[in-house]
């Protein structure tokens, strides 16, 4: 079973960044005062993003890793056992 949760948790902050960078900066700058004028919504947009892209690079790099391993016990690379090695 190949299921890697750094995938869709990192679709989803990196999701969510976005969303939350975008809103910080096109939202209106008066509702900034109250956080002396930090623009909040668009630090944590990115701090979000960020981490959506750390936990997506690892995945990426596990399932390479893992692709390597299983091709290396079997002998034949895991697209060649698909096609029935064609």
């Amino acid at each position: 079973m190949g299921l890697d949760l750094r995938m869709p948790i990192g679709l989803m902050f990196s999701v969510f960044g976005v969303m939350l960078a975008v809103y910080g900066l096109f939202s209106d700058r008066a509702i900034y005062a109250r956080s002396l004028g930090v623009n909040i919504n668009l630090v944590w947009g990115l701090v979000l993003l960020v981490f959506g892209a750390v936990m997506l690079a690892l995945s990426v790099r596990g399932s390479a890793k893992m692709r390597s391993r299983s091709a290396d016990q079997s002998g034949v690379p895991v697209a060649r056992k698909a096609t029935g090695g064609k």
